[in-house]
């Protein structure tokens, strides 16, 4: 059950997301970190609770823990997605979703996460605005009363990278603080 201005701010998201995903475009694999496309699914989670938390960790708010439930709905939706690659928010409206495309197999997961902590240069704390083309990967990273995390990482049909992370609960509320 969302709020009108939750679905107004998903609407913003959905529009946003193509952002994230022209910095990946057009970066090379020199701006990517080149790692093997296989990683154990321990590593994986490793890999996602760690670049999360470093980048709660330096605003202060509480580590997220990783979570079966997002987890399903995360490699779900990263599958309906495996033929398209594109990116477009699921339909659900009960999490926090970030969404991440990268051309080629070389994206790890440190760089997805990587990419939505960049906008955090954007992102002005006192006044609670963006200066720049996007924030909202951001803050739905730091968001303070987000507690759970579940992702996905897959190689689509073009050979290209999808990454979803589902946040519950979920942030990015409309005038709301993320910390």
């Amino acid at each position: 059950m969302a709020s009108f201005s939750s679905f107004v701010l998903l609407q913003l998201l959905i529009g946003a997301a193509t952002l994230c995903v022209a910095s990946a475009r057009n970066a090379t694999t020199e701006g990517a970190v080149v790692k093997s496309s296989r990683v154990s699914p321990a590593a994986a989670v490793a890999e996602f609770v760690a670049a999360h938390n470093a980048a709660r960790r330096e605003v202060g708010v509480p580590p997220l823990t990783w979570d079966a439930k997002l987890v399903r709905f995360a490699k779900a939706y990263a599958n309906q997605r495996r033929k398209d690659c594109e990116l477009v928010h699921s339909p659900g409206y009960a999490y926090g979703e970030n969404i991440f495309w990268g051309q080629g197999r070389r994206w790890a997961i440190p760089d997805a996460v990587g990419k939505w902590v960049e906008e955090k240069q954007w992102y002005h704390h006192d006044t609670n605005s963006c200066s720049g083309p996007e924030c909202t990967h951001y803050t739905q990273i730091v968001w303070r009363t987000t507690q759970r995390l579940g992702c996905a990482k897959i190689i689509c049909n073009s050979g290209d990278t999808f990454i979803v992370c589902e946040y519950d609960p979920p942030g990015n509320y409309v005038g709301a603080r993320p910390y």
